[in-house]
């Protein structure tokens, strides 16, 4: 497939391009500063672009299959989010590239705990990340009440590390999972086995998954 990855210089976008290239797809890593050309996987098609301009996303779109938002604003600018949703599916609308975003974990909802969403529960989303977690359920929204784009959300676990590629996970819906010591963690690295997965398998259209060990 052809793929743009936008944020493919970030933790979790680089460790996407590096998957899907090592499948065999072609990439094309967008980053927003030239200055991070170095820091892309050299096999991948480098390119400037931001998420959050409708304009880039409809220009690095076209003539590809899919695009892949691994996008994270900066600390205080969280509410960026919906925005940069709202411009990644105006710039794919009326087309039939596909979207797969990588968003947050706040919205899943704690198993065995009616309709309690991870946001609300400290055990998962210290008050540290609140207003992270607040923004990427802002973000899930924008993509809930948008028909015209064949999109997918991806909510990571409640604890997403650098780690090992072990390609052995298990996939959910709209319940935050948790192993038998009630931890909820995944490393980067097989949340981009997951992704590409989804790319070259696709389950989810206009919905929301997630993964965790």
């Amino acid at each position: 497939m052809r793929i743009t990855v936008f944020g493919a210089a970030g933790s979790v976008g680089s460790r996407v391009v590096s998957e899907a290239l090592f499948r065999g797809h072609e990439v094309t890593a967008v980053v927003r500063d030239r200055a991070r050309f170095p820091d892309l996987d050299p096999r991948a098609e480098a390119r400037i672009g931001d998420a959050a301009r409708t304009d880039d996303v409809a220009a690095l779109g076209a003539d590809q299959d899919l695009v892949i938002s691994a996008t994270r604003p900066p600390h205080g600018r969280e509410r960026e989010l919906a925005a940069t949703a709202e411009a990644l599916l105006s710039g794919l609308s009326g087309t039939d590239v596909r979207l797969l975003t990588v968003g947050g974990a706040g919205s899943l909802r704690v198993p065995g705990a009616g309709d309690t969403m991870a946001v609300d529960d400290p055990r998962f989303v210290p008050t540290a990340w609140r207003g992270i977690a607040l923004a990427c359920n802002a973000q899930f929204d924008v993509f809930r009440a948008d028909s015209a784009v064949n999109w997918t959300y991806l909510s990571p676990p409640a604890h997403l590390h650098p780690g090992t590629r072990t390609g052995t996970f298990r996939v959910g819906g709209d319940e935050l999972l948790v192993d038998d010591d009630g931890v909820s963690a995944i490393s980067m690295e097989d949340l981009a086995v997951a992704l590409v997965d989804e790319a070259e398998n696709p389950r989810h259209h206009r919905a929301r998954f997630t993964v965790a060990y």
